[in-house]
């Protein structure tokens, strides 16, 4: 079984070095899905929230989360990030829509926190501008999908 890299032999918490890896081009991608009554999937749809345009705040949101991970995560580097974006795909059979955000980067550590955070935070941004239409909204399976880069190489999850 493999060790956990963010605690000591003491057992405290403790940032991971990474100042003897190689920098190489690194890109995570996660999705998540936010689920919720038809009507409020349309209300979306059709911009007529009362906190205006739902999915245009959410892409931001990501975008902006991605940017702040390591303020939000204890342990996690700040690193230089050179591309983030965040997609939605709405799915009138289901009621949902789902986020897929990747974060690209050429650094020591990977990106899979910033994607993860971006795709969470765009889900929460959902659910805040959707609440008052629907508050029986559900923020489901935010998982990693995809990552590259760094000596794992390439690890596809789905």
């Amino acid at each position: 079984m493999k060790e956990l890299t963010h605690i000591d032999k003491a057992g405290r918490p403790k940032m991971v070095d990474i100042s003897a890896k190689a920098e190489t081009e690194r890109q995570a991608t996660a999705k998540g899905t936010v689920s919720m009554k038809p009507a409020t999937l349309d209300l979306i749809k059709r911009g007529g929230t009362k906190k205006g345009e739902v999915l245009a705040t959410a892409q931001l949101a990501g975008i902006m989360a991605a940017k702040k991970t390591p303020q939000l995560i204890p342990l996690c580097h700040p690193i230089l990030i050179d591309e983030v974006t965040v997609e939605f795909k709405l799915d009138e059979k289901n009621s949902t829509i789902e986020i897929t955000s990747t974060v690209k980067s050429t650094g020591k550590t990977g990106v899979e926190m910033e994607a993860l955070t971006a795709t969470a935070v765009a889900a929460l941004t959902i659910y805040d501008m959707g609440k008052s239409a629907d508050r029986g909204m559900k923020i489901e399976n935010i998982r990693l999908v995809q990552k590259s880069g760094g000596k794992s190489g390439q690890i596809t999850l789905e």
